[in-house]
């Protein structure tokens, strides 16, 4: 039980390093920019996306329930990642096309 245990932490800490070395990476790409230039939203390395904007319902909305979004994955409202498109799971599984 023990080795699971220290095993477990490993994992955990080897995800917790990797998300703040992307929101590191992150801020430092906007602090790189122009002042004028600064969005705090964009993407690293064009793949990972990031947000660090005031969060809105309306981009929550976007991000969590937007059944018509074709995408499962959907950037974070706030944050480095994506995050889970419910909307488009529940068409999914009720309405399988």
């Amino acid at each position: 039980m023990a080795a699971q245990e220290r095993r477990r932490r490993r994992v955990a800490r080897f995800w917790r390093a990797l998300v703040l070395a992307l929101v590191a990476a992150s801020v430092i790409q906007e602090l790189r920019k122009d002042p004028a230039d600064r969005e705090w939203h964009d993407s690293l390395f064009g793949v990972v996306p990031y947000d660090f904007r005031r969060p809105t319902a309306a981009r929550f909305r976007a991000a969590v329930w937007s059944p018509d979004d074709p995408r499962l994955l959907t950037p974070r409202a706030y944050g480095v990642g994506w995050t889970l498109n419910f909307g488009r799971l529940v068409r999914l599984v009720t309405r399988p096309d």
